[in-house]
């Protein structure tokens, strides 16, 4: 009983993050989310850019791990890998990309709390569901054919993310400020090849998971 219990609050909380996201996807389009050059005062407070994206990325880290540390499945492979793997993602962008943001910008607070609320529902979301209410992952698994693109698929976006991001964090020359256009890369080709990179990363891991 305390099982589907919880089940059923794991579901509630996974149609209501996914039919939220229609919700700000329209909204986004008419209202300029207040950070970077959209910047201005009328979203209050501020804190640090670097501080910012850390206290912003660092949810998923805990709650991942937490939930891995109590679930029943920490002694199975397939799911110790999927661990792995999303650490590698989320330690990089806790503890490596928020320190390598250049200059001295800063990032609304209100920001910081909506970033730390969709990363910790989505920790738990993904954590949540592999190691406690998933059908178990067999070790043949790592050999099916889907895990294989997956895993393909995601650290593609994981390389083209890492190289879009060096290439922004290089535009500026030392003690410039203004905003400059970036090239190479995937720039040749979209505009937003971090965003892509992002998209492409986690199609991987619907995939593989």
């Amino acid at each position: 009983m305390k099982r589907l219990n919880e089940f059923f609050i794991f579901n509630l909380i996974l149609l209501s993050f996914g039919f939220s996201s229609i919700f700000f996807f329209i909204i986004l389009l008419f209202i300029l989310a207040g950070y970077g050059k959209y910047l201005n005062k009328k979203w209050g407070a501020t804190i640090n850019n670097k501080l910012g994206w850390f206290l912003m990325e660092i949810p998923t880290v805990i709650i991942y791990l937490f939930y891995f540390l109590v679930g029943n499945r920490k002694a199975e492979l397939v799911p110790l890998v999927l661990m792995i793997i999303w650490m590698v993602h989320y330690c990089q962008r806790t503890f490596v990309f928020s320190f390598l943001i250049r200059g001295k910008q800063v990032i609304p607070i209100i920001i910081v709390l909506m970033g730390i609320t969709f990363n910790g529902i989505n920790a738990y979301i993904q954590a949540r569901w592999i190691y406690t209410f998933s059908p178990s992952y067999m070790v043949s698994w790592l050999f099916n054919p889907l895990f294989i693109l997956g895993v393909i698929i995601l650290f593609s976006g994981f390389v083209i993310n890492l190289q879009s991001d060096y290439i922004i964090r290089n535009l500026r020359k030392p003690g410039e400020t203004g905003y400059n256009i970036p090239y190479g890369g995937m720039f040749r080709y979209i505009s937003s090849p971090s965003y892509f990179g992002e998209i492409t990363e986690w199609t991987g891991w619907a995939i593989m998971t």
